[in-house]
């Protein structure tokens, strides 16, 4: 056998077969010197996969996007209805990726145009609300273009940049996450949310309205 048995071992190997045994095959001649090696292989039994169910599972889960927009006139936050001061941001809407969820959020409750290309994303927290688990995207809008202002039917108005110094009380609790995953030297207080931030190329985190 002109190759060794360990090549063709090898090879059978990485073709997804077992070798069980391997078993030398001597030419009963004395002066026959031809050896033969016989391999006793066999396919791997395949592992099943379950399929997916097609019953749909009860809703559990709610995705969305909180906007860092801050610049030398400070950090644009708005007054919720409820009394509570955030930052622009909402659900995420089927079928739009992030950026494109910050880029509409942003334009639909403060009237400011942005693009996705100028959305940096920070990472994602998670945390719980009752039953649901909340995943929110910290995004860093690093160009803007026009001044906020209130927008129709939307529930956040009092649009204003504040410095980051003096901040307002009364935070709301997502936004306030979103600030400290940020800048996790603001004195903010809130309740612990999970933070994974996403790798890639660093910006700078501090930018100006286009």
């Amino acid at each position: 056998m002109g190759a060794h048995p360990k090549l063709w071992q090898g090879l059978l190997e990485r073709y997804g077969l077992d070798v069980e045994d391997i078993s030398a095959l001597d030419a009963p001649e004395k002066a026959n010197h031809a050896s033969y090696r016989l391999f006793q292989v066999k396919r791997p039994a395949r592992i099943p996969s379950r399929p997916r169910t097609t019953t749909p599972p009860a809703p559990h889960a709610a995705l969305g996007v909180g906007a860092l927009l801050h610049g030398p006139r400070g950090l644009l936050l708005g007054r919720h209805r409820r009394g509570t001061w955030e930052l622009p941001g909402g659900t995420v809407e089927p079928g739009e990726s992030l950026p494109e969820a910050v880029v509409r959020e942003l334009r639909e409750e403060t009237g400011l145009m942005a693009r996705p290309a100028d959305v940096r994303l920070l990472g994602a927290l998670h945390d719980h609300v009752g039953e649901v688990v909340r995943i929110t995207i910290a995004a860093h809008v690093t160009a803007w273009s026009g001044e906020p202002a209130d927008q129709s039917g939307e529930s956040v108005s009092a649009w204003r940049y504040w410095p980051l110094e003096s901040l307002p009380p009364g935070l709301f609790e997502c936004s306030a996450q979103v600030l400290t995953a940020w800048r996790p030297d603001l004195p903010i207080d809130h309740p612990a949310a999970g933070f994974i931030p996403f790798a890639g190329p660093q910006a700078p985190l501090l930018s100006s309205p286009a």
